[in-house]
């Protein structure tokens, strides 16, 4: 149960990382806007584009933190490493909710970032209580 929650857990810093590099480095291009649903002036507002570029380095930080978790809990620190994953991917699952507890129509989106790591801390969680 343990391996699978970090499998899971590890799969949205995946994720993550890769919302990190549209927010952050290909806000402007097709793809980000397709995935955030954003017009071509949208996109290029200074505004947004600042915004973005930070929101971006919140994902990065996240996916490095359950990175860093797996790492710890595989080389044998493990209430240092589950501290780490419950922290990053309990975030990523957070952040979801609040997505979409305040915009309701973009509830895709939410359970496309959110539902695999909210699975690994559930996961992870049963893992290290049995």
């Amino acid at each position: 149960m343990i391996i699978a929650g970090l499998v899971l857990a590890g799969i949205g810093a995946l994720i993550h990382l890769f919302i990190f590099y549209l927010e952050s480095f290909a806000w402007t291009g097709l793809r980000a806007r397709a995935t955030f649903g954003t017009t071509e002036e949208e996109a290029n507002a200074k505004t947004t584009r600042a915004l973005a570029f930070n929101q971006g380095f919140y994902n990065l930080f996240l996916a490095i933190s359950v990175i860093l978790g797996i790492i710890f809990v595989a080389s044998g620190q493990q209430a240092v490493g589950a501290a780490l994953v419950f922290t990053g991917a309990g975030s990523m699952a957070s952040a979801a909710l609040v997505l979409v507890l305040s915009s309701p129509d973009k509830a895709i989106a939410a359970l496309k970032q959110g539902i695999v790591p909210a699975l690994g801390v559930i996961l992870l969680s049963i893992g290290l209580v049995l």
